[in-house]
């Protein structure tokens, strides 16, 4: 039995992580390289550099696969607010942080309170992704549109000293 003929093109589901891990990163990596300058702990100067260095690198070979993103989506570059970017992957990681909490917790007081959190969490990623959409700062439903946003994003974080 022969394996079926790959496309030439990465498969939708795995495009879409690949946005998310570009936007998530892009977003820490401007937080990270606005911070530094403000460190006094050489330490912590340190582990910051040794963060910008890993994400560069990692945006840098994340990038190098969008031009294998499905082709009827590609070549267009508005840009997306990078703080509300960074909003928005704030928004994300709580909502995610606390469901992953909820599958560990085995006392009812705790649960009732991440549970009580997470639903605050889900509320506020929904405020903050409504915003952006509305201002069209956040083409959900584009997929060229958001993919080129994180190219651009990612880009100018790159080039951030």
């Amino acid at each position: 039995m022969s394996l079926p003929k790959v496309p030439k093109h990465l498969a939708w589901h795995e495009t879409l992580e690949l946005h998310e891990l570009v936007s998530l990163q892009t977003g820490q990596l401007i937080a990270f390289k606005q911070k530094l300058p403000a460190l006094t702990d050489e330490g912590l100067q340190m582990l910051f550099r040794e963060a910008i260095q890993t994400l560069e690198q990692n945006l840098n070979e994340l990038l190098a696969y969008y031009p294998e993103v499905p082709a009827s989506f590609r070549n267009k570059n508005p840009e997306l607010p990078l703080e509300a970017g960074q909003l928005l992957g704030f928004a994300k990681t709580a909502v995610r942080g606390y469901a992953c909490a909820l599958t560990e917790t085995a006392t009812p007081r705790l649960r009732a309170t991440f549970v009580k959190h997470l639903l605050r969490a889900v509320e506020f990623h929904a405020k903050v992704f409504n915003r952006m959409y509305a201002d069209g700062a956040y083409p959900a439903y584009d997929l060229k549109e958001l993919l080129d946003n994180d190219a651009a994003n990612a880009q100018a974080a790159l080039s951030l000293e």
